[in-house]
């Protein structure tokens, strides 16, 4: 259980870990903090200009990373090289072009990210995910009041009425309501109303604008992001089905399914080669994976060890076998199917008492691996709820801010391990 040697051949090059990304979910905004947050500081260890020296396929390749290009091409249909034209270049300190050409408006936008940095000890990669949200307010501004002067509406003693103010930010945002969304989460929509409330309010404060007509976004612009149409298990029954198994091949069926989050098809085809253990004491075991749907090739395995070294000892004690730990019973092929992981699951929620139905959908492996997505996304929240302290100690409205520039990657890390452990202890615990 060791990590093998990247295809480079070298045991100097560094892995990039995207074991936390959920691809689905991410947006261009997304793929932009990714590349700055990881990408960036290896390629800057290595000597490389992460801002001005693009780097090649084979660097991606090198790394273990290519599941970033995969996830860009699928999900925005991008090549890096387009990404990085259109998306990275502009961020770099060689300039930046606002979607305005009215000097004051820019000068005013520039001062408050010079505050921003000076003040809060920004990093450069953190201005440019703000200069990027102020300058997608600044082209719905343009496109929807076909001006690009922001400041004067907002001027003390301007003659424009205040409502005028009102009702031309309110157009910028009915405009993003409209046209974003196709492009842009409603998680990046809610931080560009955020943004711009601060800006609208750095202005009012240092006397450069009578009012901030941004104050009511919050009642008038919910974007809220819409849930899967997939029910879950919840934790109760996924407690059900853990008593309800009399074997270690399916308490390990219901650990990899709802403790892992694998899909029924890796389930059925997991081999004990995949899983490696981290030669530093503080990371945790995975599982790696040549190629999956979608997401990353690593999967943390933080529960559920103990019934994987069982079954191990189980397996290994035959000589004839493959390597694989849901053997196929007729031979006719190394590994069960996934309709076998289907089926042995479907009967083990019989056994376990679960309904016939839950949302009108019958229990699924797939309701196993939501349960887990569910179970990830409260701990992520869980996570931001602890260190919204210190995100306003450091003068954030974000705590997403704290945990991406003031947490190192490997304390951010842990601190999601662990509320994800104590999560899924609460369910798999069946004493």
């Amino acid at each position: 259980m060791s990590r093998s040697d990247g295809e480079s051949g070298t045991d100097s090059t560094t892995t990039l870990s995207f074991d936390d990304v959920r691809w689905t979910t991410c947006d261009l905004e997304d793929f932009v903090n990714l590349y700055w947050k990881r990408v960036a500081p290896q390629l800057a260890a290595e000597g490389t200009d992460p801002e001005s020296e693009r780097p090649p396929y084979q660097w991606f390749r090198d790394h273990d990373a290519r599941s970033f290009l995969a996830a860009l091409r699928r999900h925005h249909d991008l090549s890096f090289g387009t990404f990085w034209t259109e998306h990275l270049v502009d961020q770099a300190e060689t300039g930046y072009e606002w979607a305005t050409t009215d000097e004051p408006t820019i000068d005013a936008l520039e001062r408050f990210l010079d505050r921003r940095r000076a003040r809060y000890g920004l990093a450069t990669s953190s201005v440019d995910t703000v200069r990027t949200r102020l300058n997608l307010y600044v082209r719905a501004y343009h496109e929807a009041n076909e001006t690009g002067d922001l400041l004067t509406p907002v001027q003390r003693d301007g003659s424009a009425p205040a409502y005028e103010a009102v009702d031309a930010c309110y157009a910028a945002f009915d405009w993003l309501n409209e046209e974003a969304p196709r492009t842009y989460s409603a998680r990046t929509l809610q931080r560009v109303r955020r943004v711009v409330d601060a800006w609208y309010q750095h202005l009012v404060g240092r006397r450069l604008a009578a009012l901030n007509p941004a104050s009511g976004l919050y009642d008038e612009f919910k974007w809220e992001s819409q849930g899967s149409s997939t029910p879950a298990l919840s934790a109760d029954q996924v407690r059900q089905l853990m008593q309800a198994t009399t074997t270690t091949a399916e308490r390990l069926l219901v650990v990899a399914l709802a403790g892992w989050g694998l899909r029924a098809n890796e389930v059925a085809a997991l081999h004990g080669s995949q899983f490696q253990q981290p030669e530093n004491d503080s990371e945790v075991p995975y599982i790696t994976f040549e190629s999956r749907k979608n997401g990353p090739g690593e999967v943390s395995v933080l529960y559920g060890l103990d019934v994987f070294d069982v079954r191990l000892d189980e397996l290994t004690a035959d000589e004839t076998w493959t390597g694989y730990l849901f053997p196929s019973p007729q031979g006719h092929s190394p590994h069960i199917t996934r309709d076998t992981v289907r089926n042995r699951f479907q009967r083990l929620a019989v056994r376990a008492g679960l309904p016939d139905r839950i949302e009108g959908e019958r229990p699924s492996p797939q309701l196993c691996r939501r349960f887990w997505y569910e179970t990830y996304t409260a701990v992520l929240e869980g996570v931001l709820d602890g260190v919204e302290e210190i995100a306003a100690e450091q003068g954030s409205s974000d705590p997403e801010v704290v945990m991406q520039n003031y947490l190192s990657d490997s304390r951010s890390r842990h601190l999601r391990r662990e509320f994800m452990r104590d999560q899924l202890a609460a369910a798999f615990d069946t004493d």
